[in-house]
């Protein structure tokens, strides 16, 4: 499970196995998230606040064009 982007103690990450949609698992103190990449939205979270959300959501947006890359990378 490749590791993308590590900021703000937050881990973006998918595993070596995923399938379209594209899609970043997002990882903080036993929380969990996954995103679609295009359009940008929450598929599924666990225990993350909204808060956190919309900080996970902004450093998706920040950081888009590298997280789509490195899918396309790994999977193409």
């Amino acid at each position: 499970m490749p590791t993308i982007l590590k900021i703000n103690g937050y881990r973006f990450f998918f595993y070596s196995n995923d399938h379209l949609p594209k899609h970043i698992l997002v990882e903080k103190s036993g929380k969990a998230a996954k995103f679609l990449l295009d359009p940008i939205e929450l598929i599924s979270t666990k225990n993350f606040s909204a808060p956190e959300l919309r900080e996970i959501r902004i450093l998706i947006q920040e950081n888009i064009k590298s997280l789509t890359k490195s899918w396309d990378e790994y999977f193409n």
